[in-house]
């Protein structure tokens, strides 16, 4: 098992708090435990009002305690109107993700797929991509998209992308703080059987683990690779 230092600088982009989590907190651990910059990027925010203060200020509190645990070198918000990107002209999205790649400068980039059901998530695989487009010698040598429950496998598989893993990446020793830091996110957990119980995400990893003979691990589909 390689310690993934070849991975670099990793840019995690999350479409709302605890997307990130959800998708590779397993991968963040393990990245960061290598010594790797692992920078999270939560591109929205909610706004009155459909989404009260209280309650975004809640979330927030909890990201950070998340990220805490999980030993992320940085988190940023960059406030973009939660729900509410297909608001926003193309190229006004577009840029503040060529800035934020411009500025992180990351060797690999973790994206949501492209096929979940949020329509914030599948603007946010499109917009990460339009900026990661390979047009210089320090663009992104590897993006992967990851899977987040109750957002990928709820639209229509078959008909709409189906998230197939294609790259697995032990988390048999970090797990525990991914559950630890979705936890911090109280106000999102829910009693199993719904998708975000806890258990419902060891078991994910379980199954996503036993895939590749190890005792849990994080699904990716790669959508690029430079070497």
């Amino acid at each position: 098992m390689s310690d993934l230092r070849h991975l670099g600088r990793t840019l995690v982009i999350a479409p709302h708090p605890d997307d990130e989590i959800l998708g590779c907190g397993g991968t963040m651990a393990r990245l960061v435990d290598a010594g790797v910059d692992v920078i999270a990027a939560i591109m929205t925010t909610g706004l009155e009002p459909a989404f009260a203060k209280s309650v975004v200020e809640r979330v927030a509190q909890e990201a950070r305690a998340a990220h805490s645990i999980i030993g992320t070198t940085e988190l940023r918000h960059l406030d973009l109107p939660a729900a509410a990107l297909d608001t926003l002209p193309a190229s006004d999205l577009n840029a503040r993700f060529a800035e934020l790649i411009d500025d992180v400068k990351p060797s690999t980039v973790f994206v949501p797929f492209v096929g979940d059901i949020h329509l914030d998530h599948q603007l946010v695989f499109t917009s990460a991509m339009v900026a990661a487009r390979p047009r210089r010698l320090d663009a992104p040598s590897r993006i992967y998209a990851y899977e987040t429950l109750s957002e990928t496998n709820w639209y229509a598989p078959g008909i709409t992308p189906a998230f197939v893993p294609n790259v697995f990446i032990d988390i048999s020793a970090t797990l525990h703080r991914k559950l630890d830091a979705f936890r911090a996110f109280e106000s999102q957990i829910k009693p199993f059987p719904d998708e975000r119980s806890l258990l419902a995400i060891e078991s994910l990893a379980r199954i996503r683990g036993a895939a590749v003979f190890r005792e849990a691990a994080e699904g990716f589909m790669l959508i690029r690779q430079i070497d």
